[in-house]
């Protein structure tokens, strides 16, 4: 095993797994709300390093400080992203998008998978962080999707586009942490990584049919689904061999045009006939010829998500404004610590620099500006409020950011406590130690989303394991490339069971304290890809020798 003073016992094992795992029991058996589950969870942890891995008070201190700082990071996507869809909301933009939708084609299943995993993906690929999320929910529920069911395929079907998404940022962090410089080797774990990533992109599109309507749902979706998740997959696959960065955008983008000659496909142009039970939709379903005119055009109605990307393309592919943009950045200090087994982190003058002005939190709330002076001046703000009674967009925003923030702060304390305490390292390097190579290799996939599962994040996710891994595959003999494919795919796809990626779902779909009922729909299909990139993996793993 590589050197570590960490124990990798199994009452040592076992401790550091425990904050994990009453996270899990808090929100899914017992149905607790994140706002309980996610502090709990947290002192769990803290009394864990305490007790059991000798950290010290003021390690404790720095880590939570630490993980308090992570937190802003994705608050600062949280309320800026609540902040447009109040601001689209108060205008009538909502109602003008769904009933301009169910005009586009009257295929409820197919307006389905295009938002949830077409539009979100090229969300991801530009954005990431959050917005598509944030972006995506509101739109399926104005489309007739339940809550729930809409967090869910908001979170999950988008979850493939999380590597090499945000123009390859956790892709370029892999690299940096495991020390990945050859030619060679860079374009081999980029082809690994997209090969392992082709699994949970069709099981995303899949899910999203299956829980739409189970079996009836998939004979009909099913030529749709294949379709899609090739020019996605595949279309991402070939990319990633010269240009891993974009590979995510540009398959996004191509699927995006897809769309619309697909749409004109009688089969998908037409409403779904012969799927009796729809457990995702609403009950009541939208007809929009019998409403009232919408205050606004569809194409006003899509005005923020043109502007989103519009300004997203624009900090970020044109060089010399991103690299302006950029100088502003801001980072708190941090004193070294360690711990009794000799974990040290070293003092740091910027940890987590937040690049203020290119964090997708700007583009939001740049977008929010744009937009609330253009639907002010067209008077949409007044018309939707002669139809409706209005509410504050400010009180409103407060009444969901708020009861959001908590859950995530104290996730990501709990992450950073898992980490600067040594309970990380126990948890991989125990595996490592109790596994065969081949066995390792099965789940090492599952590290990376575990990393995911505690982040909210594939880069944080291939930060914390990248190097870890690399370690255990070339003491096993095994091909690095493979099994940093393998963390590449579980940092994506652990995504879907990220709390503080469910709590954002959750927020603006108007359920906070929902987290467990999303989870029970996204934790069966993360088992799923799990078990499968394992199974990909080993091959991978035996047809390289």
């Amino acid at each position: 095993m590589p050197t570590t003073q960490v124990p990798v016992d199994l009452l040592h094992w076992v401790l550091a797994i425990l904050p994990i795992v009453a996270l899990l029991v808090f929100l899914v058996p017992l149905r607790w709300r994140a706002p309980e589950a996610g502090p709990m969870a947290m002192f769990t942890a803290g009394i864990v390093a305490l007790v059991a891995f000798r950290t010290p008070w003021e390690t404790v201190a720095v880590a939570g400080a630490k993980g308090v700082w992570d937190a802003i990071f994705i608050l600062y996507v949280i309320w800026p992203a609540l902040l447009l869809y109040q601001i689209t909301k108060q205008a009538g933009a909502y109602d003008a998008l769904r009933q301009g939708i169910a005009r586009f084609s009257r295929n409820d299943l197919f307006i389905i998978l295009a938002l949830s995993w077409v539009f979100a993906s090229f969300l991801q690929g530009i954005a990431g962080f959050g917005a598509p999320v944030a972006v995506v929910v509101p739109l399926l529920i104005t489309v007739g999707v339940k809550p729930i069911y809409a967090v869910a395929m908001g979170v999950l079907a988008h979850a493939w586009a999380r590597f090499f998404g945000t123009l390859g940022v956790g892709w370029l962090a892999l690299l940096r942490v495991a020390n990945v410089d050859n030619p060679q080797d860079i374009v081999r774990a980029a082809y690994e990584s997209a090969l392992l990533i082709l699994i949970p992109t069709y099981l995303g599109g899949l899910l999203v049919v299956w829980v739409y309507g189970k079996g009836p749902a998939l004979r009909h979706a099913w030529p749709l689904v294949l379709i899609l998740g090739t020019i996605l997959g595949v279309g991402q696959l070939l990319v990633a061999l010269f240009s891993p960065e974009l590979s995510t955008f540009l398959a996004g983008a191509v699927a995006l045009i897809a769309l619309y000659p697909l749409s004109r496909w009688k089969r998908y142009g037409e409403p779904v006939q012969g799927i009796p039970v729809r457990p995702a939709m609403s009950e009541r379903p939208v007809d929009a010829q019998a409403e009232a005119a919408p205050v606004m055009s569809l194409s006003m109605s899509f005005l923020p998500y043109v502007v989103l990307t519009a300004v997203t393309l624009g900090v970020l592919l044109i060089p010399p404004l991103n690299a302006a943009l950029r100088q502003v950045q801001i980072g708190l200090p941090f004193p070294a610590v360690e711990t009794g087994f000799g974990i040290q982190n070293a003092a740091i003058a910027r940890y987590a620099p937040i690049a203020v002005l290119t964090h997708p939190g700007m583009m939001l709330l740049i977008t929010s500006i744009v937009i609330w002076i253009v639907y002010s001046a067209g008077g949409y703000y007044r018309a939707w409020a002669k139809l409706h009674t209005p509410e504050r967009i400010g009180s409103a925003l407060l009444v969901d950011a708020i009861p959001a923030s908590v859950p995530v702060i104290a996730f990501l304390v709990t992450s950073r406590i898992l980490d600067h305490s040594g309970q990380v390292l126990t948890l991989a390097y125990g595996i490592a130690a109790a596994l065969p190579p081949v066995a390792y290799a099965g789940i090492a996939s599952v590290i990376g989303a575990l990393g995911a599962f505690m982040t909210s994040s594939s880069t944080a996710s291939c930060v914390l394991f990248g190097a870890v891994q690399s370690s255990v595959a070339e003491l096993h003999g095994m091909s690095r490339e493979t099994i940093l494919a393998a963390q590449a795919a579980g940092s994506a796809y652990g995504n879907a069971i990220a709390p503080a990626n469910v709590v954002l779902g959750t927020s603006i779909a108007g359920v906070k304290g929902q987290e467990g009922a999303v989870l029970r729909i996204t934790m069966p299909w993360t088992v799923l890809v799990a078990v499968l990139t394992g199974a990909a993996t080993i091959a991978l793993v035996v047809f390289a020798r």
